[in-house]
């Protein structure tokens, strides 16, 4: 007997990722390790202005991005990815519709 595989129309899915939450977990840890938005994207190999709209919330990076990101903070990929699920799922919801996991 085989499962099945449910997947959730778009329409379906109860949370989005925030861009928000994602910048504002880097930001902290880039400032808990006393590093500058330059020495960061210097180290993860990215522009500046790339490092800054991510932390804005402007643009939410890519898994390559995030793991470079988290290679020049020396933490692993899977702590910074932890913080946002935690932020998330205590963060208010920001538009009609959307439910945050409890």
């Amino acid at each position: 007997m085989s499962a099945v595989l449910e997947i959730p129309l778009k329409d379906e899915l109860e949370t989005w990722l925030d861009a928000a939450i994602v910048g504002k977990t880097i930001a902290r840890y880039r400032k808990k390790k006393n590093m500058t938005q330059v020495v960061l994207s210097d180290f993860a190999v990215i522009q500046r202005t790339h490092l800054s709209a991510i932390e804005r919330g402007a643009r939410k990076p890519t898994l390559e991005t995030l793991y470079r990101i988290s290679q020049a903070l020396q933490i692993k990929m899977s702590e910074i990815v932890a913080s946002i699920e935690e932020e998330m799922k205590n963060a208010p919801p920001q538009g009609e519709g959307v439910k945050h996991f409890e």
